[in-house]
């Protein structure tokens, strides 16, 4: 329970009020229903005349803590008898019945409120837990998600989250609740005998053990399980992804083979764990009936001995109190084990929550709205690990106003140097500079929002045509997405769909064709208006007419902004003010189209290659 509280704690925080007025309530509740047993002392004397001694009331004013019990008891006696002199036997059995009656109304009237104030609990933690495992995703860096498959991601936020919510908060009712009726329980049972009290407490840790050992490996278990499911969503988010693949190598069946394998395992694991969960009742019902007997062995040897402490319908009523106090503690070894399960998911969605964030905002950052004069790579290099280096000692000036290129091999690291421009990653070594100044030392808001991206596959999200093209630009107007369609050369293909800008593209775009995709992608820059341009081959997956169409579109994006374009067809970038070719992770060629041709290098190789 303490590594429960501990986890769980921050996200109590907003909901402290509903927490207290739950244990108000669930205390008020407890102690109605003690009250209510007391009644079941005078019910019994009156049918089976156990006690008939007579009773004078001691003033409350002589009550202090020393006698509080004595009077307590004497008084409660006192006015039973009074009430069995005035009315015949059945009616005052009439009236102790209703008021038995009016107390059992207050306690579940109570435990109804304490319940009814755990349901805003309940919804909003989990609410919560999803809403800052999305907020974390959103702002961790790109390197995270290059070492985690999406399909575990995946997981963690739906799987893990709803068994967090089918574990552990179906289970605050049972951990905040019990552990008061068992307190207050327990306390009455004292005060009614404590050596029976003690030795029942003695007997406890045995019988416990046993149930202790049921929830020993149902965490890792849960662990497990949760792991497989996660081999399986990746499975299926990939096979989403590769489906044409799938079918070009008629590879369905053994596509379905990976998947039965795996959907094996996870049932395999899944019913362990169910198995061991489901033995938790049954063994705490029989070791809960064992100690009942054992307590009652141990009262009617008392009782029997002849100079008991208590007579028998205390006992009994000692019986009845212990009997109510295995039910919530029943409840409390039941939340145990569910608790464990949604423990195991907590553990794994904190691999999320406390993943680390290597792209640290500088502590008073500098703001930027444009730039001025120029962007420069100085000695750069970098890694994703400490392996290997895919960028060696980069010098690169880009003038404002200038178109760059970089051309190279697939690996050579084209698009891991504009990727650190933005800040995706940070360097290891050197320093990139903007009119003068890191971008490390400037905010990142600021940072991005003068860059725009045009990528080789074109990311749209299932919205309206209209929603991507203005995403990311606040109270963009109909006027100026139409303007920036126009540009684009998309406007006319957009009025020629069944409802304009207002239609759907689809899952990733699907219902778009290539070029129809990268035309609104490019319209989505256009309306950003930014002055750095990043173009990573933007036309390299099109047909030539939509070559024609996007490369047309692209030329009027890049008029009066600097322009870093990545190509691997370099007739793209032919009228480029500077070509940098790089190779494994180092510029080892820089100049113009013609500049590079004459010196008969690398970049003339991957020319006459191309003239093919």
């Amino acid at each position: 329970m303490r590594e429960f509280f501990k986890l769980m704690g921050p996200y109590f925080k907003p909901y402290k009020g509903f927490v207290a007025c739950t244990l108000l309530l669930n205390i008020l509740a407890a102690i109605f229903n003690v009250f209510s047993f007391t009644l079941l002392l005078p019910i019994l004397n009156i049918l089976f005349k156990i006690n008939q001694n007579h009773y004078e009331l001691i003033p409350w004013e002589q009550c202090n803590l020393d006698n509080l019990k004595d009077v307590l008891v004497n008084n409660g006696y006192y006015y039973s008898q009074v009430i069995c002199d005035a009315f015949t036997p059945s009616t005052a059995l009439l009236l102790f019945g209703c008021m038995l009656a009016f107390l059992t109304l207050l306690k579940t009237s109570a435990y109804f409120g304490g319940s009814a104030m755990l349901m805003p609990i309940k919804t909003g933690i989990v609410r919560d837990i999803r809403a800052k495992i999305y907020k974390k995703i959103l702002y961790l860096p790109l390197s995270f998600f290059t070492e985690e498959r999406k399909g575990d991601i995946l997981a963690r936020v739906s799987t893990d989250v709803n068994e967090i919510d089918a574990s552990i908060t179906s289970s605050l009712d049972m951990v905040i609740k019990n552990p008061i009726f068992i307190l207050i329980y327990v306390g009455t049972m004292f005060a009614v005998s404590w050596e029976l009290t003690l030795f029942t407490l003695l007997v406890v840790p045995f019988l416990a053990g046993g149930i202790g050992r049921i929830g020993k490996k149902l965490k890792s278990k849960s662990l497990y399980a949760q792991s497989k499911w996660s081999d399986g969503l990746s499975q299926i988010e990939e096979t989403l992804g590769g489906l044409r693949i799938i079918k070009a190598f008629v590879a369905e069946k053994k596509m379905e083979d990976r998947f039965i394998a795996v959907n094996n395992e996870f049932r395999r694991a899944s019913m362990k764990v169910s198995i061991r969960q489901s033995s938790a009742h049954p063994v705490s019902e029989f070791l809960g009936t064992c100690m009942i007997v054992i307590v009652l062995w141990f009262g009617g040897y008392l009782i029997f001995s002849g100079n008991s402490p208590i007579d028998a319908s205390i006992f009994i009523y000692f019986l009845v109190i212990l009997y109510t106090t295995l039910q919530p503690i029943k409840d409390l070894s039941k939340a145990g084990y569910s608790i464990q399960k949604g423990m195991a998911s907590m553990e794994r969605i904190n691999k999320i929550m406390f993943a680390e964030n290597n792209i640290v905002e500088a502590e008073h950052p500098v703001e930027i709205n444009g730039l001025n004069h120029q962007i420069e790579f100085k000695d750069v290099s970098f890694s994703y690990t400490d392996n290997k280096e895919i960028l060696s000692n980069i010098n690169l000036l880009i003038p404002k106003g200038k178109t760059i290129a970089l051309v190279g091999q697939s690996g050579s690291g084209k698009s891991t140097l504009v990727d650190l421009i933005p800040r995706f990653h940070d360097i290891q070594k050197g320093e990139i500079l903007i009119d003068g100044v890191n971008i490390k030392d400037m905010s990142i808001l600021s940072l991005r929002s003068i860059i725009g991206n045009v990528n080789q596959e074109a990311i749209l999200f299932n919205d309206t045509i209209f929603n991507n093209i203005a995403f990311g630009v606040s109270h963009a107007t109909q006027a100026q997405v139409e303007e920036a369609a126009r540009i684009a050369n998309a406007h006319d293909f957009i009025m020629n769909m069944e409802d304009g800008y207002q239609t759907s593209v689809g899952d990733r775009g699907c219902r778009l064709s290539g070029g129809q995709r990268q035309r609104i992608s490019i319209a989505r820059a256009i309306l950003k208006n930014p002055p750095i341009l990043i173009l990573d081959e933007a036309t390299s997956a099109l047909d030539t007419e939509s070559e024609r169409l996007v490369q047309d579109a692209l030329e009027k994006l890049m008029r009066s902004r600097t322009t870093i374009a990545i190509a691997h067809r370099l007739s793209t970038i032919k009228n480029a003010d500077e070509i940098n070719v790089l190779h494994e992770g180092k510029i080892i060629e820089r100049g113009t189209h013609e500049e590079l041709i004459v010196q008969g290098g690398y970049y003339k190789k991957l020319h006459d290659m191309q003239q093919l």
